[in-house]
């Protein structure tokens, strides 16, 4: 990745997570005003219909209540994916509703799954193994405010709810690990200043050579004119690097006064 092309905000961090939030509630506010259930456009698994909830399911919501408690970490979750994972955001979200929905009609009950809480525990799930696995500091720190915030959905993997899907859930949650360790090399770096994006290699730096580890003069530099000279007259060196130079170092040289 590009470290311009992260850790920078934008318009879009904002723009695309209220545009997804505000289509399910359109969608959702359609079935209300004319008395549409899209239920039908569910994940129906095993079935060659039911495949094209895949697409629609996480559009569709049971109820107002459904809807509500998807919304929140939909709209924390996809914006912390575009703010710090944007040149994979739509991947992660365009493939994982696919994926996911795939999986969920390949193993769930013969019932419609609907609602957007499988693209969620991708999100979950993505955002958490991808911080553990950059081993960066910032994305360590995001993967631990998620389980704070949603560790508890880990319980709704299992069957222990009736009328919720967990299915999907595991969908989801195995998706978003397959998601990081597929972009695992992509792993955001922090932004650095011009001055840090030069090393600085003290084998091939021309005068550094003449000294020894202790500092004390080798022998004389490369000089374009000739010009005899013992450590004794050397008064003093400064070796030193500036901002402006962008990494590159300088060393001063001052010689005492020809004695002829």
């Amino acid at each position: 990745m590009n470290s311009k092309d992260q850790f920078q905000f934008s318009k879009g961090v904002i723009l695309y997570p209220v545009f997804f939030v505000l289509l399910i509630w359109l969608i959702f506010s359609l079935e209300i005003r004319f008395g549409i259930n899209f239920t039908e456009y569910g994940i129906y698994p095993q079935t060659l219909k039911g495949l094209r909830g895949v697409l629609f399911s996480p559009f569709i919501h049971s109820g107002i209540s459904h809807l509500y408690h998807n919304t929140i970490p939909l709209f924390v979750l996809t914006t912390a994916l575009f703010y710090f994972y944007r040149p994979i955001a739509w991947k992660v979200i365009i493939y994982g509703i696919l994926l996911s929905g795939f999986i969920t009609w390949s193993i769930g009950r013969p019932s419609y799954h609907i609602g957007a809480s499988g693209l969620i525990y991708v999100l979950v799930s993505f955002t958490f193994f991808k911080g553990i696995f950059a081993k960066y500091y910032r994305l360590i720190a995001l993967s631990l405010l998620v389980i704070f915030l949603y560790g508890g959905m880990i319980w709704y993997v299992f069957p222990i709810e009736a009328g919720v899907s967990w299915e999907g859930h595991t969908a989801g949650l195995l998706t978003g690990l397959i998601f990081a360790l597929i972009f695992r090399k992509e792993i955001a770096k922090p932004k650095k200043f011009a001055w840090e994006e030069e090393s600085f290699n003290e084998e091939e730096d021309p005068f550094l050579k003449h000294f020894d580890e202790n500092g004390n003069f080798i022998e004389l530099p490369d000089m374009e004119t000739e010009l005899e000279a013992t450590t004794e007259d050397v008064l003093n060196v400064d070796y030193s690097m500036t901002r402006e130079q962008e990494g590159r170092a300088t060393i001063h040289y001052t010689f005492k006064p020809n004695k002829d």
